[in-house]
């Protein structure tokens, strides 16, 4: 029997910041020029600002490009800035002293990073890596917090950002606790990735930007069981494979193992 209890500690080292662990294929959207030219703002909680509060907010902080593997912060880096990611997919870690290293979450576009560590004025409890090319907005701190005091808007934006970590850790270690099973744990996950991609639609497809190894280390499990439950599940036909992208075509069938 797999024993979560690790990955729940960890867990609690950091609020992850999104309502659950974002997974979309964003490929197909180009970066944005600026925050007012974004199209798709209006889908991320913290950059659906007042037309007052955008225009302010665009002429804070600079945009700047990561490549893949480049990291933004590493745990216990002083927190200088915050980080709102435009473009691309961020692996959010944390280490414990024995070198064990945990996957908290992949954060996505409209995640902000290293909200919590400014406010409270500590240190990064987490590592911040692209997994691919990414375009992120990064904004000093004291710089960040003025904005903040200028617009009413935004500071209720950071507090629900704020609140959606406090519920992702608790909704996170319930499914590691309280799961009895690795296929609960790993279906969990993909039915999680699966409806924050479709924002609403049907078809619960995202791009899988993370190795077995990977996904089993936020699963709670080993490489060997993801490789063998994903190939139980597409026999059974409940999802989909084509390259990177992963359709759940049965989720029903998945959500009977979290139960």
């Amino acid at each position: 029997m797999e024993n979560p209890c690790l990955a729940i500690r960890q867990s609690a080292l950091y609020f992850n910041l999104h309502g659950s662990n974002l997974m979309a294929s964003i490929h197909s959207h180009r970066p944005p020029e600026d925050c007012q030219n974004c199209e798709h703002r209006h889908l991320r909680m913290f950059c659906n600002l007042t037309p007052e509060a955008l225009k302010d907010y665009d002429g804070i902080g600079i945009m700047m490009s990561h490549a893949r593997g480049a990291k933004l912060f590493s745990e216990g880096d002083q927190a200088r800035n915050v980080f709102v990611i435009c473009y691309g997919q961020v692996k959010i870690s944390s280490t414990s002293r024995d070198g064990k290293t945990m996957i908290l979450k992949i954060a996505g576009p409209g995640d902000v990073m290293g909200l919590s560590a400014v406010l409270a004025n500590v240190p990064h409890e987490v590592t911040a890596e692209a997994i691919e090319p990414c375009q992120v907005k990064t904004v000093r701190k004291q710089e960040f917090v003025d904005f903040l005091g200028r617009h009413g808007i935004a500071s209720m934006h950071a507090a629900q950002s704020l609140s959606g970590e406090y519920l992702t850790v608790f909704h996170d270690a319930k499914r590691l606790a309280l799961s009895g099973s690795a296929a609960g744990r790993l279906a969990r996950l993909l039915l999680d990735w699966g409806r924050t991609s479709a924002n609403g639609k049907p078809e619960l497809r995202f791009t899988m930007a993370l190795t077995h190894e990977e996904i089993a280390n936020m699963a709670g499990t080993s490489r060997e069981t993801v490789t063998r439950l994903l190939n139980q599940f597409r026999r059974d036909q409940w999802i989909t494979i084509k390259g990177s992208s992963m359709t759940i075509t049965k989720p029903d069938q998945l959500e009977r193992l979290t139960a």
